[in-house]
């Protein structure tokens, strides 16, 4: 009797279930059973009569090109190019008013552009008579279609079902009609054909009304959050996967919902950046990419007044870290201005823009990195919170420019230096190297050592370093970059900021810091040494000819304006000789050199080309780009020793003997030194040769030979006995130098000693270098 009790029961429940509830076109609710026991306390929250309100936003977009030259029909030397675009944007926005929960008022608002670009052209190379030796036939034409079209009013239906017993829910929207025009331009170019009919032009002009039939889609089973039963919200994207070569649409939905909401809404929280070389051209930031450190950023909140009346409405714009694993007991930050108090009208909606200058924000104030930005919007009335909005940013460092220098290219940073951004900070963190996509600009700084190539001038260098930046800040969005530069790549750089370098809107340097990493800002004395020896093998140096004395003077008499940019260097310090004197250098550039006209210097103990390591972007490169956003440099620079004994730091030994300088300073100052010339000698070595040069020594305290080889190439010092009391052996440290060395740091008497040379390489090298000794009147700085 019970069972049956029961069963009658539930089918009536059934029944009016069927009756009643599946009428419902939006905010159809099943709630679960409540126990029927459990007593109503007078003082709960009303329960919800109205429906779902809330914001649906739609984007159908399509960006494709294609670029193709082919060789003519019947001949290879003609020619047949074609270029087309497609830029295809479909956007909508829909705001639902669910206050009568059968009768929801859905008001959407569609815009429509289709820019749709075809270019050809066709070169023949042919002949009108016999009497001619041939001339090009050329038919160039453009065909350009453009479709645009708007719409503001009800959508055509749109219906909501929420099933709270299940968790789930599903909506479908179908949009307006909009209305617009379709134009096209039709244009044909003929020139060389035999004819003169045949040469006359082809123009054609349409412009006609268009309807674009409203687009319509449907999401379903999505899940609720059980936890906040008043609020749905999500995004889905579809369509094109970016695999292939041909492109197709891209969808994407988002919405947010809210049941019997307050009158005073955010729909919408927006960001944007402006796009690259143009101020003006804001475009929003993709959530996955983030922008910039340094970047103005465009905060845009829609506030929405769904009431009959007018309101008076607070809104506020703060950076919150509640719930960040290491941040949450941070308070919210308010965004610079980023508050304000206005009046919006009964059903009015108005975007509130805040501009955000996002200098220092990819790093804490501590040095740690700050990529993921929480910003969260709130609305209140009254001093009363009506409803907030909260959205992530990525903002990256500004991207790192890498410059080489002389006899090198972009791979001495390749793939360490990318590495190195990645670990410290995030993937977004790029280094662009200078030359590593040539198409937008490749230094020439004469190649690889003996290679003959011809290098360019650092003017002409300028210009193309200027090109490469140029592209790093298009292909990032980036209006500032920092820069590190190795070698004469520092002096490329100096001219660049001093001629090259635009002006920005917001007034701050393109380039905020230029770190040079043994730059040989004062010369190199060497250059000028070999290029007075040198014979057969001047024309090598034709790389390194601005780095004389008399060069380098006319440079920096004339390159002296930093454009506002902070300059660093790093100064290698681990070799006390170099070309016959006492003069502490890095195997390149002496420490004086690469101090000159900078007040911010860290010392080094590695040899130049090791400069470039990871130790060296920790201690130096890294402390110079972190600033927060109160712009202090909360990171310390940490320099190397720069003592007497600091060649021996890293277990470097000069010539392969811990004493080879021993005995060889006083610890006074003085750079007044007695060098004795001895002799040049230049010679080739063939794959796997090994050869004994005589070398005619005189009487002296001391004997050192400075030389230019390979470091495939080692070179010994053999005395009149035949024993090796020096040797530079090939692919060790010191054999990575640019102007490598043996010194034998005792008295030596007149003879024939012999310089051994072997190739260890299976290609032809080149050696070429001098003798000299020191005399005793030579004293060397304790530190520069």
């Amino acid at each position: 009797m019970l069972r049956i009790s029961y069963r009658q029961l539930f089918s009536s429940l059934l029944l009016f279930n069927l009756m009643f509830g599946s009428f419902a076109a939006i905010g159809q609710t099943r709630r679960s059973a409540r126990p029927a026991a459990v007593p109503v306390k007078t003082d709960s929250k009303p329960v919800c009569s109205g429906g779902w309100s809330g914001v649906v936003t739609y984007s159908k977009t399509l960006k494709d090109s294609l670029e193709s030259d082919e060789p003519g029909i019947r001949k290879n030397t003609d020619r047949i190019k074609h270029k087309t675009s497609r830029d295809y944007d479909y956007n909508a926005r829909s705001v639902i008013d669910g206050s009568d929960p059968r009768n929801p008022l859905v008001t959407s608002k569609v815009s429509f552009d289709d820019k749709d670009l075809d270019w050809g052209q066709e070169k023949v190379f042919d002949t009108c008579n016999s009497r001619e030796n041939g001339h090009w036939f050329i038919i160039e034409g453009t065909d350009n279609r453009q479709s645009q079209a708007q719409a503001q009013g009800p959508a055509r239906s749109f219906n909501l079902s929420v099933d709270e017993l299940s968790g789930m829910y599903s909506f479908n929207l179908q949009l307006p009609d909009a209305k617009g025009a379709y134009k096209r331009e039709e244009h044909v170019k003929r020139t060389g054909h035999c004819q003169p009919k045949n040469n006359e032009p082809y123009d054609r002009s349409t412009n006609e009304p268009l309807t674009i039939k409203g687009e319509s889609f449907s999401i379903s089973a999505e899940k609720m959050d059980r936890d906040d039963p008043d609020h749905i919200s999500g995004t889905r994207v579809w369509g094109d996967d970016g695999k292939g070569d041909v492109r197709s649409f891209i969808y994407q939905v988002t919405w947010r919902f809210t049941r019997c909401p307050q009158k005073l809404l955010i729909t919408e929280l927006k960001f944007e950046h402006p796009q690259y070389p143009d101020p003006d051209a804001w475009k929003e930031i993709p959530e996955a990419l983030g922008t910039i450190d340094g970047n103005r950023i465009k905060v845009t909140a829609k506030v929405l007044n769904m009431s009959g009346e007018e309101k008076y409405a607070d809104l506020k714009i703060a950076e919150t870290y509640k719930g960040d694993k290491y941040n949450g007991a941070r308070p919210d930050e308010p965004l610079p201005e980023g508050e304000t108090s206005f009046k919006l009208e009964a059903s009015e909606e108005r975007s509130i823009e805040f501009i955000w200058d996002s200098e220092g924000e990819a790093w804490f104030d501590d040095g740690r990195p700050h990529l993921l930005h929480r910003i969260k919007a709130e609305l209140a009335e009254n001093g009363q919170k009506r409803d907030q909005k909260e959205k992530p940013l990525n903002i990256a460092p500004k991207p790192l420019v890498l410059v080489h220098g002389v006899w090198s290219s972009y791979k001495i940073w390749e793939p360490l230096y990318q590495n190195l951004l990645m670990s410290n900070h995030s993937y977004q963190w790029k280094a662009y190297l200078v030359g590593e996509k040539p198409e937008h600009g490749k230094l020439n700084m004469g190649g690889q050592m003996w290679s003959g190539q011809t290098a360019s001038s650092v003017y002409e260098n300028a210009d193309r370093l200027a090109k490469y930046v140029r592209f790093a800040q298009e292909d990032s969005n980036a209006w500032h970059v920092d820069m590190v530069a190795h070698s004469t790549g520092g002096l490329v750089a100096r001219l660049y900021m001093h001629k090259l370098m635009p002006n920005v809107p917001d007034a701050r340097p393109l380039v905020k810091h230029l770190m040079m990493l043994g730059t040989p800002n004062g010369g190199v004395p060497c250059v000028d040494v070999f290029a007075g020896k040198l014979d057969v093998f001047k024309e090598q140096l034709q790389a390194v000819k601005e780095l004389t004395n008399e060069e380098m003077l006319r440079f920096n008499q004339y390159v002296v304006n930093t454009g506002g940019t902070k300059y660093s260097t790093l100064v290698g310090n681990s070799v006390p000789i170099i070309c016959g004197g006492f003069e502490w250098n890095d195997g390149f550039v002496t420490v004086r050199s690469a101090k000159y006209g900078v007040d911010d210097f860290a010392y080094s103990n590695d040899l130049n080309l090791q400069l470039v390591d990871g130790k060296n972007f920790g201690n130096f490169v890294k402390p110079h780009v972190v600033t927060g956003p109160k712009g202090l440099y909360p990171l310390p620079v940490k320099s190397d020793p720069n003592d007497i004994d600091r060649w021996k730091v890293n277990g470097l030994m000069i010539n392969e003997r811990p004493d080879a300088f021993a005995g060889a300073f006083l610890t006074h100052a003085s750079f007044e030194q007695v060098v004795a010339d001895g002799a040049l000698i230049e010679t080739k070595l063939a794959a796997g040769e090994t050869r004994d040069v005589d070398l005619t020594v005189a009487a002296g305290p001391n004997l050192g030979v400075t030389f230019l080889a390979d470091p495939s190439v080692t070179v010994s010092l053999v005395d009149a006995g035949g024993k090796v009391v020096r040797k530079n052996t090939a692919g060790s440290e010191l054999a990575g130098t640019i102007f490598r060395m043996v010194y034998f740091n005792k008295p030596v008497q007149s003879g024939t000693w012999k310089v051994r040379l072997e190739n260890t390489s299976r290609t032809e090298q080149a050696f070429a270098g001098f003798s000299w000794s020191i005399g005793p009147a030579a004293k060397l700085p304790v530190a520069e």
